[in-house]
């Protein structure tokens, strides 16, 4: 049986949006999928699923071989993360499935990262989960159990706009998540909730304490799900063992050959620590890799700022305002800066970003994500970056 929480079930139901908290009622007759990973903001979704009356599922996609990941520290929807799960599910009196996606996500999402970084990227695999095994795989569970909506513990907002629903960041910058949903159709946002969007971390943690679950104190994930040591290398070179191939590191303006480096998966753009290329006049930074002749180019900080962007498979979510200010993050933890949109938006078309300003660590392989205000109006994957012009 559910513990009580500080919310009434009007309350509850108005966080789902499913139409029924204008007149009072809780959401008898409805159905609520809840994605759980065994995190406590999943977990807060489900137990607010469940105080407002519909019928609440609980569903966790197991990634990894569970005897392998048990008591994994720092990971997702594995080992003691779906224990966790089940344990919430059952202290809310909600049924709960796990489907096994081990294969999918190891093709989807860890093998096509550790091609990311031998082709000389910067992959962020959380989008490309997202976009496959998280949320595809998800809608087709939801829609087949009969759901009215999916729900997750994201932190962002789905706000409803002249032109259908929006997705805008969180109202709490610190936990925003939208940098991570820019490939979110239209189709499954009006399908999405995300109930946690207009909250602190410091509520959430408050209702799971008042629900009792287990997991109230669970501390969140900093890395990765699956590199929870933050070892990227390691994980690549599982993968792909032919992954440390030694080449030169080389100076990206006088082409003079500094020393030789272990492999390129160890390398990033923007990269200063670990070069171990002593003795320089100034401090430098990986400006570029090159994958094919496993070469490394180091140089001045300024040879990093960026004047543009271009995208691929980009996304579109609503149209592009007509007129008024964009911005754009071209990293996870970056802030939004202003750019100018080059070209169409969306259905896979290439476009182009130009920063107002040079962007500082800006990498092929990362997401471009474009905002109106607070509303992700999409992006795309950056494929090649243009150099600041000088001056």
């Amino acid at each position: 049986m559910a513990a009580p929480l500080p919310l009434n079930a009007l309350d509850a139901t108005a966080l789902f949006q499913l139409g029924a908290a204008t007149d009072g009622r809780e959401l008898a007759g409805r159905r609520i999928v809840v994605a759980m990973s065994g995190g406590v903001d999943s977990s807060v979704v489900a137990a607010l699923a469940a105080a407002s009356g519909a019928e609440t599922i609980g569903v966790t996609l197991q990634l990894y071989d569970h005897g392998a990941a048990t008591g994994r520290k720092g990971a997702c929807c594995a080992g003691d993360d779906i224990r966790d799960a089940r344990a919430v599910a059952d202290r809310l009196g909600i049924a709960h499935y796990v489907f096994d996606h081990e294969s999918r996500f190891r093709e989807e999402v860890v093998e096509r990262f550790a091609d990311e970084y031998l082709a000389g990227r910067t992959p962020i695999p959380c989008i490309r989960c997202n976009m496959g095994p998280k949320f595809t795989d998800l809608f087709a569970m939801a829609r087949e159990l009969g759901a009215d909506c999916l729900a997750t513990g994201h932190y962002v907002r789905r706000v409803a706009g002249p032109a259908g629903p929006e997705l805008h960041r969180a109202l709490d910058p610190a936990r925003d998540q939208s940098y991570f949903l820019y490939a979110t159709t239209e189709a499954q946002l009006d399908y999405l909730r995300f109930p946690l969007g207009g909250l602190p971390k410091s509520e959430v943690r408050r209702l799971a304490e008042a629900a009792g679950l287990r997991n109230a104190a669970k501390p969140d994930s900093q890395d990765i799900c699956f590199v929870p040591d933050g070892d990227y290398a390691k994980v690549v070179r599982a993968v792909r063992p032919e992954a440390e191939a030694a080449g030169e590191i080389v100076h990206a303006e006088s082409g003079a050959v500094l020393g030789e480096h272990r492999g390129v998966i160890h390398y990033t753009v923007g990269q200063r620590r670990g070069l171990e290329i002593g003795g320089q006049p100034e401090p430098l930074y990986v400006t570029g890799i090159e994958a094919e002749s496993r070469r490394v180019l180091v140089g001045p900080r300024r040879l990093l700022g960026g004047g543009a962007a271009r995208l691929v498979e980009t996304n579109r979510i609503g149209p592009v305002p007509a007129a008024g200010a964009l911005t754009a993050k071209g990293r996870p933890l970056a802030k939004p800066v202003p750019v100018t949109l080059d070209g169409p938006l969306g259905e896979g078309a290439p476009s182009r970003i130009r920063f107002h300003a040079p962007e500082y660590g800006v990498a092929p392989g990362q997401a471009a994500v474009i905002y109106a205000g607070d509303r992700v109006i999409g992006g795309g994957w950056i494929e090649a970056t243009e150099p600041a012009a000088a001056g």
